[in-house]
């Protein structure tokens, strides 16, 4: 049975830097406490948890006052950065360089009069930090069934969340532009109304999907190696498992079942940008060691 990893697959450079980045301040041998799970993979937190580095929330921030604390890839709201100067605390900004853009962006609209549509996930780390940059006034939409709560009487601006999909993203822009098609029209005077979208997802991220479409076509099975709270892993899963119908999610080489290879000629193993390469290669490993001890 051929069991082959795939190349595209594995951390974004954005996530690389981050965690290089953690590296190199636990290499010191001083204790560095992470704003957040570094990224959404368990079996990386703990790899980094046994080299020092602890995961902390918001809240635990007044107890940390004169520590050094780690801003991971997503990113923070302004306030964070007010919150740790006001304590004392030292924050290394690892926010991945792609996210900080749309950061900036955003801030320059909103404080230009615009209001602010994101499209992402309310809860999400990145899109706190994003609506942090509008003093909170942001309007999230998710789907095309959010649209309702964006007032287009008033100049707007669309973004998108770094790791949303394409299709959702022109979908809503399209419909919004309708919209203000429609207002144009429906309109006594001859007034203009002030609309843009900024597709503003990650092209790395967006780029993955034709390239894993190919592989998941390319295997009889394929095993999704993620973290199941990795918003990006959870859009790759689906677009994989749309392509072929015999893709497992797993976090970890403990959920793999014997009888997903059954009579299989060819496995394929993808993953999330917040899949390390090390447990994509454990997977691989485990799956030959198993299938040698079966032959």
């Amino acid at each position: 049975m051929k069991v082959e990893i795939d190349r595209s697959s594995g951390f974004c450079w954005g996530v690389v830097r981050t965690v290089e980045i953690a590296e190199q301040e636990l290499a010191r041998g001083e204790k560095l406490y992470s704003l957040g799970e570094i990224i959404h993979n368990p079996m990386e937190i703990e790899r980094l948890r046994e080299k020092g580095l602890e995961t902390v929330t918001a809240a635990d921030l007044e107890k940390l006052r004169g520590k050094t604390v780690l801003i991971r890839a997503h990113g923070e709201p302004p306030e964070t950065y007010r919150k740790a100067e006001a304590l004392g605390i030292t924050l290394i900004d690892a926010t991945c360089p792609v996210v900080t853009k749309v950061q900036e962006r955003i801030r320059k609209f909103y404080l230009d009069g615009y209001q602010v549509v994101i499209f992402g996930k309310r809860d999400h780390a990145e899109v706190i930090g994003l609506v942090g940059q509008t003093n909170g006034e942001a309007i999230i939409v998710k789907s095309l069934d959010d649209l309702s709560a964006v007032n287009l009487d008033r100049k707007t601006v669309l973004f998108s969340q770094t790791t949303m999909d394409k299709p959702t993203f022109a979908a809503i822009r399209e419909t919004l532009q309708q919209k203000v098609r429609e207002l144009v029209i429906g309109s006594i005077e001859d007034e203009a109304i002030e609309f843009h979208a900024k597709d503003t997802i990650c092209g790395q991220v967006s780029g993955r999907e034709k390239k894993i479409r190919e592989f998941a076509r390319t295997h009889e099975v394929i095993v999704f190696v993620a973290g199941r709270h990795s918003s990006n892993g959870k859009v790759l899963y689906e677009i994989v498992r749309s392509e072929n119908p015999h893709t497992h999610f797993i976090e970890d080489v403990e959920e793999l079942r014997p009888e997903w290879f059954d009579g299989v000629a060819s496995v394929g193993i993808t993953g999330a940008t917040s899949t390390p390469q090390w447990l994509m290669t454990r997977v691989k490993q485990t799956i030959e060691t198993a299938r040698r001890a079966v032959a």
